[in-house]
């Protein structure tokens, strides 16, 4: 790669403010993505998250409701991403008929995220979240602030946390905003 090419791959990675969130592939780098279960909390609900054959990201698992426990959650950390011309998240998912939560944080070290639901079914669809509907919260209480009036992000995550022993199993394609 030529000093030029490189700089040119240099400037489009620091485009913070590129729509894109995270498009998988077969070839996707998933390192700054991390499961975090209840048992953060000594819950014993267990979740994965890994990219199949199709090149789709997969986050599945059991959600337990041993040790009061009752959720599994999949983040993506990132440098922070400058959205102030975008009102909408899209994901195109598909899912097992279960409701998720979308999470937003604007700076990683909030206690807090904005929080939005999504229902899935076991087709593709492609969601549109309106982010001025995403409510803070923290530890399922909604807290006393305003929605999210998005400008910048560092953290979103996925979690399913529906008050009951289940399996889950939703399948992503990409994550983007508009």
């Amino acid at each position: 790669m030529t000093k030029i090419n490189l700089f040119l791959s240099f400037l489009l990675f620091m485009n913070t403010s590129d729509p894109l969130i995270f498009n998988f592939t077969k070839d996707a780098n998933l390192t700054s993505w991390q499961v975090v279960d209840d048992g953060v909390m000594g819950g014993r609900s267990q979740g994965n998250f890994a990219i199949n054959e199709e090149g789709n990201a997969v986050f599945k698992g059991t959600v337990s409701l041993d040790n009061y426990g009752g959720f599994s959650s999949v983040r993506h950390r990132f440098p922070e991403k400058d959205i102030a011309k975008y009102t909408k998240v899209l994901l195109r998912v598909k899912g097992d008929g279960k409701k998720y939560q979308f999470r937003i944080k604007e700076k990683r070290r909030d206690y807090y995220s904005y929080i939005t639901t999504f229902q899935t079914t076991s087709e593709w669809q492609t969601l549109t979240l309106e982010m001025n509907q995403m409510y803070p919260a923290f530890r399922g209480r909604t807290l006393n602030m305003d929605n999210l009036k998005p400008n910048k992000i560092e953290e979103i995550a996925i979690l399913i946390g529906n008050k009951k022993a289940e399996k889950f199993r939703l399948e992503i394609d990409v994550i983007s905003l508009q």
